[in-house]
């Protein structure tokens, strides 16, 4: 039956994206798993992505404290939002955590069966010495800032899952086998296990099974490990959530690491929940969620009123959605709101973590996201972006709200100037001559002994707005000593620091202008050093016109300031036991390739190219580097002379990478372009990066030639993944692709590879790839015959068919022999 049609719209709406294929390659990113299928069928390790996903910070300190913790369950926006560019996005606004100092226990979730948290995630927590949980829907498992995935099942779907997790002793143990599985090849902590479903009471025990043998088997391949069961259904198979620990899930209880309780509890709850548990009450993890759905103390802005509470009870905390400052919009703006909310939980419940607590101590106060990157002080990139890995150690700056007339406002910065990655600490307000202002921005553990401790940092400021650094340290007889370290014009602190030290100024050629580096040393053997502060200050004017003709940051307009502005940035701090400078294993050691080698053509000659690039120590052993940046510089055909070595051009910044891997996608190439030359630079946990022209790098010839006018750019797709790589490739800390040129000027007429011992492995590989895509017949020569071979063909060709012609006018053509002469 025809049905009338209504008025439509001219604009035709695109095709659908085609379906997710994980086992190609694509811009890496995070994904959960969504099947018992693909759970159980190991298809994960087969991805594309898997390898991007891995962790590469570990846990350092894997051990709860013995005190109530505080788990946080990400609930943002679903999961997987601007968290899952592993690489990198390019929202400069993206929602992160960065009060870590507050948090013991980090769960990612989503709704999805199996969620994996992204490594952003689990590496930056890992930094803060906090573990990650996973969901699986089924398990919450906190740890020392750690990160636990989910596991979860739920609505009818859950239901046949469990089914099927749950038919038998030996599914239940497969699974749970498969899930430390992942845990342990991916690097984060353990599992959250929500299961929110109806069950029969003859799968009890096998549930049970599922619990005692994941938590045994994460204990065993990872200690430390935490599963973590979420208040849900009962021993009796009732989904009935009972808001405190008590004998319908205590059975669950005491078979893993710890319980999620439900978010509506009441107030006697905590405390009858700690009694239940006995000497594990800090494993009682009572949920509050911050969007306030029945929530005890109702939630938002008064959650502090329930962890008041929890305190006061000594058992420990589980703030889920702490988002819903990002997700509501919160004013004025998410950085403020931000750092309001979290100022209500430190006021309630203190500080968790602390540091330094070990050496080397490096921050470059990046949160994670911003507007630019910088290196040594001069922007490599004025791309926004955001990626939580490269999140440094974050301060304990103290929330204000709304600074007052005549104070200095101290806050992290994005858009000011960086000196490396794209944050900072700015230090903005009015301050009198020969007055200072102090705020801490670190509250440490950290153990002196006889070597001395060197401390670097830099500094930019402007005209007579002075920035020093003191270190506060306590003995084990609580003597307490402050020690200033600041350059010049410090006479007003004779009396408000046991010691101050003038920092030595650090020439390096590739710091930008403006930026100061300085070097300071002490030892402190048997203290420990507990705080940080950072001191503003302005000296008295006869310093302060000594210190501008000496000042050797390259200001000019010192002097166009007013006399009470002060306006200065801290731009990294590193504490280390060594003035060596890092290490890095020259280019020679190093193995690159690159794979998945896509070319695609553009407009006006252009191309794009798309390519994966990893790099490993070819003495085998494991890298100690925590990124690398990753450059290209499109190198124009006149300035290719050597395959490698001694080639200039612009380099062009591209991201960063905490695996030995970087996937290239869609890279723009003009068509003067002859080469790629992929740079991998090295950087330390000192925040040190290796000079770009001693980094390892792949080079990637730019050829292509016509057949039948398309672009013969699977050619070097094809060699590249059949491993057909050059033997002889210029120097030894990058293997080189070279692909082939053509011969003639109509079409191709033949290939030649540069280098020619590749030849003969590769003539069937043309042959076939040119028969395939281009249908034609391809000429299997070295080369193409000389002028000279071609005329002396022509005659030997005529004279073949004149003798021809002769013996068939004759009438001889038969069994006769044809005699040249």
């Amino acid at each position: 039956m025809s049905v009338p049609q209504k008025h439509q719209s001219s604009t035709v709406d695109p095709p659908p994206p085609p379906p997710f294929d994980p086992t190609q390659p694509s811009i890496p990113i995070s994904y959960p798993i969504k099947t018992l299928e693909d759970l159980g069928s190991r298809a994960y390790f087969k991805s594309f992505h898997y390898p991007f996903n891995i962790c590469s910070v570990p846990l350092e300190n894997s051990v709860l404290d013995n005190r109530p913790r505080v788990l946080v369950c990400h609930d943002m926006q679903g999961g997987y939002v601007d968290d899952k560019w592993i690489q990198g996005g390019s929202n400069p606004d993206a929602y992160a955590i960065w009060h870590w100092y507050l948090i013991d226990v980090f769960v990612y979730f989503s709704h999805n069966l199996v969620t994996l948290p992204p490594p952003c995630w689990t590496n930056t927590a890992h930094r803060h010495g906090v573990k990650v949980l996973k969901t699986l829907y089924d398990v919450l498992v906190p740890m020392k800032t750690k990160v636990l995935g989910t596991f979860i099942t739920e609505w009818d779907e859950g239901k046949a899952i469990c089914n099927k997790l749950l038919s038998t002793k030996e599914s239940a143990h497969m699974y749970a086998e498969l899930l430390s599985e992942l845990a342990v090849a991916l690097g984060f902590d353990g599992w959250l296990l929500n299961m929110e479903v109806e069950l029969e009471l003859g799968q009890i025990p096998n549930l049970k099974e599922f619990i005692s043998h994941l938590t045994q088997t994460m204990h065993s391949s990872l200690p430390g490990s935490l599963v973590i069961w979420y208040d849900s259904v009962t021993i009796d198979g009732n989904l009935r959530w009972q808001n405190q620990l008590n004998d319908q899930n205590k059975p669950f209880f005491d078979i893993c690491d710890g319980i999620f309780v439900n978010y509506t509890w009441q107030e006697d709850y905590p405390r009858s929940s700690a009694a239940v548990a006995g000497d594990r009450k800090f494993d009682v993890y009572m949920g509050i969620d911050v969007f306030g759905r029945s929530t005890y103390g109702g939630g938002k802005w008064t959650t502090n009123v329930a962890l008041d509470v929890l305190k006061k009870d000594d058992v420990s905390a589980a703030i889920f959605a702490p988002g819903w400052v990002y997700e509501t919009k919160q004013p004025p703006d998410f950085q403020t709101a931000q750092n309001h909310w979290w100022s209500l939980v430190e006021k309630s419940w203190g500080a968790v973590k602390f540091y330094p607590r070990t050496l080397p101590f490096y921050s470059n106060f990046d949160q994670g996201h911003g507007y630019h990157i910088s290196v040594e002080g001069g922007q490599v990139s004025d791309a926004p972006w955001n990626n939580i890995s490269s999140q440094g150690f974050q301060p304990f700056l103290k929330f204000t709200g709304n600074p007052s007339p005549g104070t200095i406002e101290v806050f992290v910065d994005f858009k000011e100037a960086s000196y490396r990655g794209g944050g900072n600490i700015t230090f903005k307000g009015t301050l009198e001559e020969n007055t200072d202002f102090t705020t801490k921005i670190f509250q440490g553990e950290l153990l002196m002994d006889a070597v001395p401790l060197h401390i670097t940092h830099s500094v930019k400021s402007e005209g007579d707005s002075l920035l020093g650094l003191s270190l506060h340290f306590s003995s084990t007889a609580n003597e307490r000593t402050s020690v200033l370290l600041a350059s010049w014009g410090t006479n007003q602190f004779s009396r408000k620091f046991s010691k101050i030290i003038a920092p030595c100024q650090v020439n390096k050629p590739r710091t930008a202008p403006g930026w100061v580096v300085l070097e300071s040393s002490i030892e402190m053997n048997g203290y420990a050093l507990t705080e940080i502060h950072a001191v503003c200050y302005r000296p008295k004017h006869e310093h302060s016109q000594l210190g501008l003709e000496h000042r050797t940051d390259g200001s000019e307009d010192t002097l166009s300031y007013s006399p009470k502005e002060y306006h200065a940035v801290l731009g990294h701090i590193t504490m280390n036991t060594s003035k060596e400078n890092t290490y890095f294993p020259p280019s020679s050691s190093w193995l690159v390739e690159g794979h998945y080698i896509k070319w695609s053509s553009g407009s006006q000659g252009s191309k794009t190219v798309s390519v994966k690039i990893d790099w490993k120590s070819k003495d085998g052993t494991d890298s100690q580097f925590p990124k690398y940046n990753i450059y290209v510089e499109k190198l124009p055909k006149q300035a290719v002379r050597n395959h490698g070595a001694g080639l200039g051009g612009v380099q062009e910044y591209l991201g960063v990478a905490n695996v030995e891997a970087f996937y290239v996608s869609e890279l723009p190439i003009p068509a003067t372009t002859s080469s790629l030359k992929f740079i991998i630079q090295v950087c330390g946990v000192d925040g040190v990066c290796q000079n770009l022209d001693d980094s390892p790098y792949f080079q990637l010839d730019v050829k292509a030639t016509t057949v039948g006018g398309r672009k013969m750019f699977q050619l070097f797709s094809y060699v590249e993944r059949n491993n057909l790589i050059n033997p002889l490739a210029h120097s030894t800390n990058g293997q080189q692709l070279l692909g082939c040129k053509s011969h003639g000027k109509l079409g191709i007429r033949h290939f030649e590879w540069f280098d020619s011992l590749m030849c003969e492995r590769s003539k069937a590989v043309t042959r076939g790839l040119l028969q395939s895509n281009s249908r034609m017949e391809i000429r299997e020569s070295l080369r193409l015959p000389s002028r000279e071979t071609k005329i002396w063909a022509f005659m030997i060709l005529s004279m073949f068919f004149v003798i021809l012609l002769c013996t068939l006018s004759n009438g001889k053509w038969g069994k006769e022999t044809l005699v040249f002469p």
